[in-house]
């Protein structure tokens, strides 16, 4: 049996769908399911139950014998919230009972970390673990990710096996529900589908040009496959980059979107909003050599090939993986 929390999210129900690719349903999905705008995300495919997740802890009692493995993706993912008793709730207190049940029944655990936790990139994008106290987030989701990081690398009690994957800017399949929080992606082909242009934030950092900021994006299929070679191979534990290692510009990124989509290119700039100016990122590449170490092999999707992929076979038709 896999518990798989964040089970109705984006990148949660993409690993459900890779899971059902590789054979597995006894799976358990954790998630706040009284949202139906993400229903889709996992109504069709193969699982064993559902369970809300302020209930897993109960409704676990007795059956951890069965427990095979937890991948932990539930989290409060939105950037721009400001109420840090939310992040603690459920980023850092539900995660720690989540380590907890994984060390005293000996389950292997991967859990969702995030680049946020870089910062400005001040100290840099290495996931030397050495390094990880020295970082500075910019937001509390970023503080909240950072915190329990930190407190799992201070744990003298583990599973057998466990890695944390920061994942940098992920796009693809599955994330009609997330609003403002969607990739830009997402939102690039839903504008020009609507106006034919696309508006991309201007930069307000001096010597860098609008549309030259740049984030290490990566196609959601390679993080889940990224998940299932851990799963796997369970041979190195620790706290784990998850991007191409290739930094891109926003407006490759766009320019592609209209490729995608047979449309010419149109790009406006617009100002950056105001309550996240002061926290957003200019630039963010991960460093790969610690997963490359651990044996991880597969090459990443091009950001041409992910970006183009995704627009034809899913935006464009209202799929899901």
């Amino acid at each position: 049996m896999i518990i798989l929390t964040g089970a109705a999210g984006f990148i949660g129900s993409c690993m459900l769908a890779r899971l059902n690719e590789e054979g597995f349903q006894d799976i358990v999905l954790v998630d706040d399911f009284s949202r139906p705008d993400r229903a889709e995300n996992y109504v069709k495919k193969q699982y064993q139950t559902l369970i809300d997740r302020t209930q897993l802890f109960e409704w676990v009692k007795g059956k951890e014998h069965l427990l095979q493995f937890v991948v932990h993706l539930g989290a409060r993912t939105d950037t721009t919230e400001s109420d840090w008793g939310i992040f603690d709730e459920l980023n850092l207190a539900y995660s720690k009972q989540i380590w907890h049940l994984c060390v005293k029944h000996q389950v292997p655990l991967i859990y969702a970390s995030s680049a946020a936790t870089y910062g400005g990139g001040d100290q840099g994008f290495d996931d030397d673990e050495v390094l990880i106290p020295h970082l500075k987030p910019l937001n509390p989701y970023g503080q909240s990710k950072q915190l329990f990081d930190e407190w799992v690398l201070g744990q003298k009690d583990c599973p057998f096996f466990w890695a944390g994957l920061k994942f940098f800017n992920v796009y693809g399949p599955n994330e009609y529900h997330k609003g403002r929080m969607a990739s830009v992606v997402f939102h690039a082909f839903r504008q020009i589908k609507a106006t034919g242009r696309f508006n991309l934030f201007r930069s307000h950092k001096p010597g860098i040009k609008d549309g030259e900021q740049k984030r290490d994006f990566i196609y959601v299929k390679d993080v889940v496959d990224v998940v299932w070679f851990l799963m796997q191979t369970r041979n190195i534990s620790g706290i784990f980059n998850l991007g191409t290692g290739q930094a891109r510009t926003f407006r490759d990124l766009v320019v592609n979107v209209f490729e995608g989509m047979g449309a010419p290119t149109e790009i406006n700039f617009v100002d950056t909003p105001v309550d996240i100016r002061d926290t957003y990122q200019y630039f963010t590449e991960a460093t790969m050599g610690k997963l490359y170490e651990a044996g991880y092999q597969t090459p990443f999707t091009s950001l041409e090939s992910g970006v183009q992929e995704y627009v034809r076979e899913y935006l464009s038709q209202h799929g899901y993986m």
